[in-house]
């Protein structure tokens, strides 16, 4: 595994490639769901890129942003056991060489669900993937559905833009109680991981949203919000203080 800790190396890597490329943008803390893209990834391309980058434009609030986990040692060793070919390493200065002068919006869905609870969340996330697709020039990138918001708002700024990339959606991982797996699960006590299963097993319970709001709440969570929309129910909830994310197919 080669590791590029530049624009310009990565340029130079990836001028030695052939087609056809696989990229999965993350943010590290990689868990079993990130060796899922991983593995999608190898199966269907020649060459994988996997880069990491804790991207602060899309934290709207600072004090998680300086949470977040970084695992770097432990992430690069998953990378080179999933076979990933280039593990690149952005630096905020290059990414944002501008100081995020320049952003990508979108005007609808994003301003719904994790856009509304989280204001600009969403101009973060889609200008970094912009930038960071602009580099790899990936044939094919990787995006689990857990963050199936996030997956289809990339998915339609790559059509609006008319980039040649085919957006991959890989199904949640979860553990055998039903918890998504996510990198802020680090943070969750032992106990807490147990607790958190509930929301996936009360979203999937045949109740209205506002019936299964009102029985998480009961089961001691602290709600953000239970949203049906487009044939999805979207979940958002705190336990010891964590914010989890969840959906499921209606």
């Amino acid at each position: 595994m080669k590791i590029a800790d530049s624009i310009f190396e990565l340029l130079r890597l990836r001028s030695e490639l052939d087609k056809s490329i696989g990229f999965v943008p993350t943010m590290g803390a990689l868990h079993e769901g990130h060796a899922e893209l991983l593995r999608r990834s190898k199966a269907e391309n020649k060459t994988t890129i996997l880069s990491v980058f804790v991207n602060p434009t899309q934290f709207n609030d600072p004090k998680d942003f300086e949470k977040y986990p970084n695992t770097l040692a432990a992430d690069t060793a998953l990378a080179e056991k999933n076979g990933v070919d280039i593990l690149w390493l952005p630096r905020k200065e290059e990414l944002y060489n501008d100081k995020y002068r320049f952003r990508i919006s979108e005007n609808d869905f994003s301003h719904l669900l994790e856009g509304r609870a989280r204001p600009g969340h969403f101009d973060g996330v889609l200008t970094v993937v912009l930038k960071l697709f602009q580099v790899v020039k990936p044939d094919r990138a990787y995006f689990g559905e857990k963050d199936y918001q996030q997956m289809e708002l990339i998915r339609d700024m790559t059509e609006s833009f008319f980039l040649p990339i085919e957006i991959v959606a890989v199904p949640t991982v979860r553990d055998q109680s039903g918890l998504a797996l996510s990198s802020r699960n680090q943070r969750l006590s032992p106990e807490a991981v147990q607790e958190a299963a509930k929301l996936y097993q009360t979203l999937n319970l045949k109740i209205t949203s506002a019936e299964a709001t009102m029985r998480l709440q009961e089961l001691g969570f602290k709600v953000d919000y239970v949203k049906d929309y487009n044939k999805r129910r979207y979940a958002a909830v705190f336990l010891e203080d964590v914010r989890l994310i969840d959906n499921v197919e209606l």
